[in-house]
């Protein structure tokens, strides 16, 4: 034909997918034609590709690909912090930047020499080059490098912190301030301490350090805060009264901190005051006493006569003395923030413990999420100090941000990885509160649907100290109940101001003010919103009213109340009117405002409204027992002779919010 190509189709190139196939190619060998599978021309693409086979080959690249790239074997270990740097993290991996750069790459991440990155991404990297990692804070990391350059003589003795812990009213205050001279008690609101105080005092040459902690259950959180810093707990119990769930709560911090507990049996000067049955409740918790065969110091003491005060320092001494407590006072100061108040005056001010090291006024520090430069430093009486050493308390101002209560408290001397730390903090904790915040999916609305309806009470929590804010925060949500939910929607440090009566009107929440008090405009706004602020000072006078407030947002729970039964007697059909049953009331009274039922062969046939009530041709409120009447049914006409009426109203109880 013509056209046609002589000798038949011409054949594959050999290096072709197929090989030669046509009549001038060689039969392939048995079993290479047993293995290759029989494909028709309809599995194959543009160019001959093999549709079919791609996923295969592309599945065993990958698979080779990955075998290959196997991470080696681990031979080092390095320590890296948060906020780690691409730069930071090629030193500490001793390799050029462009390698770990080139990593992040291949993970689809670019980044630049100076980005931060995750913990968990800097650990997955520093695996594909054989380095384990342990993460610690940007804090610890400073501490670490500092005390392996720290040798013996460096070290010198310290003072001891003494925390003073116990059940409410056992007299923790009134024994630290017979100890320093002062009223600290008489100060404070209900007689109760409401704030972590800190306090130094000279016994015989030497000094001693106290932090008085708040006594009230609530106040769990910031006790264990206290145990945190503190080198011996001064366990106080009254003579007179015993060992209490606080006194437990107490043993069980100190314990859980690892420090020496000294028991203080205070009020001994009371008539009815038993020191043998209190060592004897302690001995039952794990506290017996030296007079006794044990290893734990129990000291009677009053703080009202101070009798045995100076054998309670004494102890105190002797116990630090056995623990050797010992810091470095050249190297920068690492402290804890006990406590952060907003000041009309002064701005921010934290109250800080320094744990080792010497704190100077000019200082920069990184706290947290805040970072700032001492502007200026008070002592525990109020007077200016320029430096202030280890196991010391001190006022710092200077701070640009509220800090947290418990958080570190580290003098830096490299500023700018401070900076960028503490930037790195704020942007992982905006992400945190971002997520908290989120806007609910439909399975969480469907979850919530299921569970049934729950009410939120929306609460907008100002006070004095961050400290009472957190655990008044902590304490209101935990009275969340199935029914009703205390929600706090925001909580801050400082005077109730206009920004927080907008947000209370927008969200319909109630402002509770904690030892602080509205500011002028504030107070004018709230009063034309109608936005409801409660005053308080102590705090379990919050919880009752707030346990108050929730039995009034509870889904109200009604009971029916039987008022009274008529019979039936004559049906009469009125033109304009309707139905009228004329009855005789059996029992009690029928009321214009009762709800009623009908009643037919004791079987409910209706349940509806009075539509009106009349003697003769009266319309009255009420009809007794033993009087005849005429009523009409709202919306029900089929009215029988024989049928009761019976009538009921709708009280509402009052609902327990426990």
């Amino acid at each position: 034909m013509p056209g046609q190509r002589p000798g038949g189709p011409r054949p594959m190139h050999p290096t072709s997918r197929g090989g030669l196939i046509g009549p001038g190619a060689p039969p392939p060998p048995p079993d290479q034609a047993a293995r290759r599978p029989q494909y028709n021309q309809q599995n194959r693409g543009r160019g001959g590709r093999d549709r079919q086979r791609e996923p295969e080959e592309k599945n065993l690249r990958l698979q080779t690909r990955r075998e290959f790239a196997a991470p080696p074997p681990i031979n080092r270990d390095i320590t890296i912090s948060e906020g780690i740097t691409v730069k930071e993290l090629s030193e500490k991996l001793d390799v050029k930047a462009n390698f770990v750069i080139k990593k992040l790459v291949d993970r689809g991440i670019f980044a630049t020499i100076n980005q931060t990155l995750d913990a968990k991404l800097a650990t997955d990297i520093s695996r594909e080059f054989g380095a384990s990692t342990s993460t610690v804070t940007y804090e610890e990391e400073a501490m670490q490098d500092i005390e392996t350059a720290e040798e013996a003589g460096d070290l010198f003795r310290r003072p001891p912190v003494v925390t003073i812990m116990g059940h409410v009213d056992h007299g923790k205050t009134s024994l630290l301030d017979a100890i320093r001279v002062a009223h600290v008690a008489d100060k404070e609101a209900g007689g109760i301490t409401q704030h972590i105080g800190a306090y130094h005092v000279d016994h015989n040459g030497h000094q001693i350090v106290f932090i008085d902690t708040p006594g009230h259950e609530a106040f769990t959180r910031m006790r264990a805060r206290g145990a945190k810093v503190t080198d011996i707990v001064v366990l106080v119990v009254a003579a007179d009264d015993g060992v209490m769930p606080q006194t437990i709560e107490a043993i069980d911090h100190a314990r859980a901190a690892k420090v020496p507990i000294i028991v203080a049996i205070n009020k001994i000067d009371k008539v009815d005051a038993q020191v043998d049955r209190i060592k004897q409740q302690l001995s039952d918790r794990g506290l017996l006493a030296e007079d006794w065969g044990g290893d734990t110091v129990m000291v009677p003491v009053s703080a009202r006569t101070k009798q045995n005060l100076d054998l309670l320092l004494e102890m105190i001494l002797l116990v630090a003395e056995l623990q050797d407590l010992k810091a470095n006072p050249a190297r920068p100061a690492m402290a804890s923030v006990l406590e952060a108040k907003l000041d009309r005056g002064r701005g921010p001010v934290a109250t800080v413990l320094v744990r080792n090291g010497t704190l100077h006024t000019g200082d920069y520090f990184i706290c947290g999420t805040v970072f700032g430069r001492v502007r200026a430093m008070l002592d525990d009486r109020g007077q200016p100090v320029k430096e202030v050493g280890p196991s010391m308390p001190v006022e710092v101002l200077g701070l640009e941000e509220l800090p947290e209560a418990g958080d570190t408290f580290q003098a830096v001397t490299d500023n700018t990885k401070a900076k960028q730390i503490v930037l790195y903090r704020a942007e992982k904790e905006r992400a945190i509160h971002l997520a908290k915040t989120g806007r609910i999916t439909l399975e969480q609305f469907h979850k919530k649907m299921a569970a049934g309806e729950v009410q939120e009470l929306p609460i907008i929590l100002k006070a004095d100290v961050s400290g009472s804010a957190e655990v008044l925060r902590d304490t209101l949500e935990k009275l969340s109940t199935d029914k009703v939910t205390i929600r706090v929607i925001r909580s801050g440090v400082g005077a109730i101001n206009e920004s927080d009566v907008q947000l209370a009107a927008a969200s319909n929440a109630i402002i509770i003010g904690f030892s602080v008090r509205p500011e002028r405009n504030a107070a004018a706004a709230a009063e034309q919103e109608k936005v409801d602020i409660r005053l308080h000072t102590i705090i379990y006078e919050v919880v009752d009213e707030m346990k108050k407030a929730m039995a009034g947002m509870l889904a109200p729970v009604f009971k029916e109340v039987y008022r009274g039964k008529a019979e039936i007697r004559e049906v009469f059909r009125v033109s304009k009117v309707g139905t009228v049953a004329g009855c005789l009331v059996m029992d009690g009274q029928i009321t214009r405002d009762s709800q009623m039922r009908i009643v037919r062969d004791n079987i409910v046939v209706h349940t509806g409204k009075i539509g009106s009530l009349r003697r003769f041709k009266d319309d009255v409120s009420e009809v007794r027992a033993g009087m005849e009447c005429g009523i009409t049914l709202d919306n029900f006409s089929d009215v029988k002779q024989g049928d009761v009426i019976e009538a009921f109203v709708m009280q509402r109880v009052a609902t327990e919010a426990v």
